[in-house]
Order: C-alpha cells, then structure tokens, then sequence
C-alpha cells in the first residue's frame, strides 16, 4: 500500500515501504518514470530513494490537493509503465596495497584472506539503489554478508576519488575526495561523476555494477587513458 505523506507546505513523501528489496525499489523506479513522463507544471523535482520518492512542488504553482490527486493518478495507471532495460556496468577495481589501505582491517574482522575478499567483492552484481551523499555516489545492494565489516570508528579526512569501500554490508565507490568512514580495500581509474561529460554519472539508479579486479599496471594504464 502506497502511503501519501506531506513533508512540510511544498512536497510529499511518496512511501512504497519499509523493507529494502530490489522488487519494492523497482516499484519507486517505475512510479519515478510515470510522474516525470505527466511533466506537470508546478512539480520542480523528484528525487527517489531505497523505498520512498519525495516530490517537490512550488505552492505558488499548484496546491495541495491537486498535487496529491495528480499522485494518486499516477499511482493508479503506472502498470503499464516501460521500465528502461537494466545496463550492467563493469568497474575495474585495483585491491588491496596501496589502493586499499583498510584491507588488512576487513581480513581481520572477517577472517578471510586478501584473495577471498576480492574473489567475494566482485563475485556478484549490485543493484543501484539510489545516487546520493555526494556527487554519483552510488548506494548498491547485493553484497555478501561474509565481508560485511563495521564503519571506521574514526573517519578518514580524505578519501580519494575511486576509492572503494565496505561500511557493514554495504559497499560503494567514493566519486570525488571527501571525508569518510568506509573501510577502503581498493580504488578504480574509472571517472563516476565528470562535470565536463555528458552525462555527468556514469551510473543511474536501476543500473547493475559488477567490479572485476586488475593489476597496478592496469590501474595506471586505464588511468592515463582517462
């Protein structure tokens, strides 16, 4: 049951759940592509999530009731919706060493040696949930609980662009420099977030991410290549 939830005098909360699953994050997709295909005049911008999808309106332009009846609509005929084919895209990812600071950390709390993390880390396809936090940062589902390890206790100050990393059992690709607390256990030459390109993210929600390892001379070769 969708729940229709206001968010103060100019949006609304568009509730598909609690639980994060890739068949309640489908139905947040699909209702996303219906509300922007009704380019209604008055809905500045809908920004979706694991399980909800907020809608900004400008109440100068439409009001209260007419926007959650033009929700509701949606709500009603978004069945027949196309939702976009599923690209997969593949990220080379140099592990551990230089690359991967926090990689003795995740052995340690796993158990597990540097071969079998990588082996587990880039076994699986993830599911992009959502982009958010920074600039193309990708919130991914799907990774497997034997590597899951806790957040840095103390965040690092600088994480640099490509950096990627583990926070319990989420994993994730840093797309510019920034503070952070993931556990970093490998970098990517690959650019998620470029102003100068079009589009600027390489990855949009609805995506499939799959990491494959390669060597320092890869790492550098791709880079220069960038």
């Amino acid at each position: 049951m969708i729940e229709y939830i206001p968010s103060g005098d100019s949006a609304f909360l568009v509730k598909f759940g609690n639980e994060i699953s890739e068949q309640i994050n489908r139905k947040v997709r699909a209702y996303f592509i219906a509300l922007n295909e009704k380019n209604i005049e008055g809905i500045i911008e809908c920004v979706p999530s694991y399980t909800d999808l907020m809608v900004l309106y400008n109440p100068l332009v439409i009001g209260y009731k007419e926007v959650l009846r033009h929700l509701k609509s949606v709500s009603e005929n978004r069945s027949d919706i196309e939702m976009p084919e599923a690209r997969t895209v593949k990220i080379p990812v140099c592990y551990g060493g230089q690359f991967g600071d926090d990689m003795e950390a995740v052995k340690k709390h796993t158990g597990l040696s540097a071969k079998e993390i990588i082996e587990k880390h880039s076994r699986n396809s993830y599911l992009v949930y959502m982009l958010g936090f920074t600039p193309g940062f990708c919130y991914l589902g799907g990774m497997e609980k034997s590597i899951a390890t806790p957040r840095k206790q103390v965040p690092s100050q600088k994480i640099l662009a490509g950096s990627v990393g583990i926070a319990a059992e989420q994993t994730g690709i840093y797309p510019i420099e920034s503070p952070g607390g993931w556990q970093i256990i490998g970098r990517t030459p690959i650019k998620l977030f470029d102003p100068n390109r079009k589009p600027e993210f390489l990855l949009q929600a609805g995506d499939y991410l799959k990491f494959y390892p390669i060597s320092e001379e890869e790492y550098h070769k791709l880079n220069e290549n960038d």
